[in-house]
């Protein structure tokens, strides 16, 4: 029987091995397929690194699921631990006595060892458990759409191997001197009874010692003829992912997109006219446009589903999950690299299957009765807020909006399909500089009927050398109803604390955000450049905006076009001039009813985008009379309200609507708290501002919200308290 099972380990050792290698050749050759990334991914390598380090090792990312990133810990280090061990049975093949090289009996390493294995057992039969019970959750279940044979195998594997060393641990103990070894075998002494002849705790030694090893062997075998097997490959490929991360800080592929990129370098919009579209690709319309940080992150998707569990598209029914878009990129483009990797003049003596493959459209309809099927629905391409959710969550850092946002472009700007209704976005932004539409001229209409004087620059000063903040009025400021509340408020509150600003009145346009995150990278230069211009006259550098998108803009994407601003949101300046006693809240008289309660709606691009979370709530917290309580959906897992990623003018068609599962949220949180009392739903952006209140007044038209119940900004609420002090 030792013959045998020494003869069998060492022949699938060598098919493993070698198939291994094969394997890690083919994933290479794949990556190799994309085009240069945009920026630098390897400046600061100390800093890159430290992240890793703190990623992989600490479980950062993974531990915002606290008692699945512990569990998962466990499993990782038992796998990087099993490397010794499998060394070890090797050993264990020809002297079942063997022990490691210098580690030998290290008392240390056995404790740890046997320590480490129990708690990957316990860990891995407690992942087990979770997955079997999400089994009939359908879409509710972020396993949903992953291939559960992959990660059933893998788990059975690592729970097979943990228990493989604990055999062998009890069965090395009664196999050398028990009274001298007990210490060293803390928790597999008990594990067989004393007695055992030494032949066959010897036989039994090289048996599990083999069987040990074809189980890790029939893993490696079975990932490397499966390519695709994010499950099992992202152990070796989340490490480079995240090395080459995006940010050197270890922030996430958030905030700014990054420009479109010809030859490694960002398009110079200028020499536009000279490009070749079919040798320089606007965005992404094939699979092999990504570049190969996109191909690296379809690689190492692990399918476990916390992008899906968070998007706000996915939770409303919509076709769009993060976890199966990257999936449906990863097997195209594992499917289409053997075409792409054959000589051009080869490509029509390949098989069918594969040019058919090769053929299909990368954005194009799924259901299709003639013709190839496209890869990703164009429903799903549409669908995206960019909230950013499913890049918060991505423990192995995948970029999914950028991709998103290239395959938008290739949309937008070669293909000239994308929804009816950005024809009206583009026609407003282009002949306007709004998306609304409204004539640029009417830009300064919110401030008629203040009782001071909004100072202009261009007018009442020069340039804002002598002025501390430029006030960036944004176009919902400007022109919507709603916001020109917030907007109104946030002037009468920065006049009251005799904070010095002004504004660009009608030279100020849109920041292009609309315009980029919906693809049209064209428009969103023309913008862009037209506000550098006038920010870069104006002598601008600081800023205060009360929109979370201008903020971004200004604050992330605008160094790209040469101008370096300082960006604040305007509820981290009214926060700060509260603290310095400047605005001074009142509470509401006794026995009033002004006392409200309050829940506060974190908006994306403010929160996950810019990580500003704690301002608005100190505040809100500010307010004398008020009770804040938060939605269960806060901070980083904050629910989107459906505007962001230009959804704001799209028809919601499919599902339900974002804004009215967020509007449910907020309503059922004032509701817990202080029953039909008066309350509040504060936010800090005018987009969504007007989604929760559309969605407010929905309910409160089918009567299941109360009218008492009202959407307000964060600096209307800081103005009611401080009117106070007049009456």
């Amino acid at each position: 029987m030792r013959i045998i099972a020494i003869v069998v380990a060492l022949a699938v050792s060598v098919v493993g091995v070698a198939l291994f290698a094969r394997a890690i050749a083919g994933i290479a050759g794949v990556v190799r397929l994309g085009r240069p990334v945009a920026g630098r991914r390897s400046d600061a390598p100390a800093e890159r690194w430290k992240h890793l380090l703190a990623e992989s090792l600490g479980h950062t990312r993974m531990l915002q699921w606290t008692k699945i990133g512990i569990a998962h810990w466990f499993v990782f280090v038992g796998f990087g631990l099993l490397f010794f061990t499998l060394v070890t049975a090797y050993g264990q093949l020809f002297d079942p006595r063997f022990a490691l090289p210098l580690i030998g009996h290290w008392v240390v390493y056995e404790w740890a060892s046997e320590i480490i294995s129990w708690v990957m057992i316990i860990s891995i039969l407690f992942l087990m458990i979770i997955r079997f019970l999400q089994r009939d959750k359908g879409r509710g279940s972020r396993f949903f759409g992953s291939r559960t044979w992959q990660a059933v195998y893998v788990e059975l594997t690592i729970l097979a191997i943990g228990l493989c060393i604990v055999v062998l641990r009890g069965l090395e103990y009664r196999l050398l001197d028990a009274e001298t070894s007990a210490i060293h075998f803390p928790l597999t002494n008990f594990l067989f009874p004393a007695g055992i002849p030494e032949e066959t705790l010897a036989t039994a030694i090289v048996v599990v010692a083999a069987l040990k090893i074809i189980v890790s062997m029939a893993w490696m075998i079975t990932i490397s003829l499966n390519l695709t097997m994010g499950v099992a490959w992202h152990r070796f490929t989340a490490w480079p992912n995240l090395w080459f991360k995006r940010e050197s800080s270890g922030r996430p592929a958030l905030g700014e997109l990054q420009p479109i990129m010809v030859d490694g370098k960002p398009l110079d919009f200028e020499q536009i006219e000279d490009l070749d579209p079919e040798a320089t690709p606007l965005g992404v319309g094939k699979v092999e446009d990504f570049t190969w940080k996109g191909l690296l992150d379809f690689t190492s998707c692990t399918e476990c589903g916390r992008c899906q569990s968070q998007c706000p598209a996915w939770h409303t029914e919509k076709p769009l999950s993060p976890k199966l878009l990257i999936m449906d990129l990863r097997e195209h483009a594992y499917a289409k690299a053997p075409y792409l990797q054959a000589a051009e003049a080869a490509r029509e003596n390949l098989p069918d299957e594969l040019r058919n493959e090769a053929a299909r459209p990368l954005v194009g309809p799924i259901q299709v009765t003639d013709g190839l099927a496209g890869v990703i629905d164009p429903d799903v391409l549409w669908s995206c807020t960019s909230c950013g959710a499913c890049v918060q969550q991505c423990p192995v850092d995948i970029e999914h909006v950028d991709h998103i946002m290239d395959l938008r472009r290739h949309q937008v700007l070669l293909e000239e399909e994308f929804p009816a209704e950005l024809n009206g976005l583009f026609k407003g932004l282009e002949s306007k500089g709004n998306p609304w539409n409204q004539s640029p001229r009417k830009r300064m209409d919110w401030a008629k009927g203040l009782e001071f004087d909004v100072p202009v620059v261009g007018a009442d000063v020069e340039d804002l050398t002598g002025v501390e903040y430029l006030f960036w009025v944004g176009c919902a400021g400007a022109y919507e109803d709603r916001a020109i509340k917030t907007t109104r408020a946030v002037a009468e509150l920065l006049h009251r604390a005799g904070v010095s600003y002004a504004v660009l009145g009608n030279g100020e346009t849109c920041t292009g955000d609309p315009a980029r995150r919906a693809g049209n990278e064209f428009v969103f230069q023309q913008l862009a450049l037209e506000n550098a211009a006038t920010l870069t006259e104006a002598k601008a550098s600081k800023v205060v905006t009360t929109c979370a998108h201008c903020l971004n803009t200004l604050k992330n994407e605008y160094p790209q076009v040469g101008v370096e601003l300082e960006v604040v949101h305007h509820s981290q300046l009214l926060n700060r001039l509260v603290r310095d006693g400047k605005l001074t809240p009142v509470a509401p008289p006794e026995g009033s009813v002004a006392g409200r309660t309050i829940t506060y709606h974190d908006p994306c691009y403010l929160g996950r985008h810019n990580e500003i979370y704690e301002a608005p709530r100190e505040l809100l917290e500010a307010l004398p009379g008020s009770t804040v309580a938060e939605m269960p959906r806060n901070r980083q897992r904050s629910f989107c309200c459906g505007a962001g990623g230009a959804r704001m003018w799209m028809e919601e068609t499919l599902g339900t609507r974002i804004n009215a599962n967020r509007t449910d949220e907020a309503v059922a949180t004032l509701a817990a708290t202080n029953g039909q009392q008066k309350g509040a739903i504060a936010t800090g952006c005018p987009f969504c501002r007007v989604m929760l209140t559309d969605g407010l007044a929905a309910k409160q038209a089918d009567g299941t919200a109360p009218e008492s119940v009202e959407v307000v900004d964060v600096a209307q609420l800081l103005l009611e308290s401080v009117q106070r002090s007049e009456h």
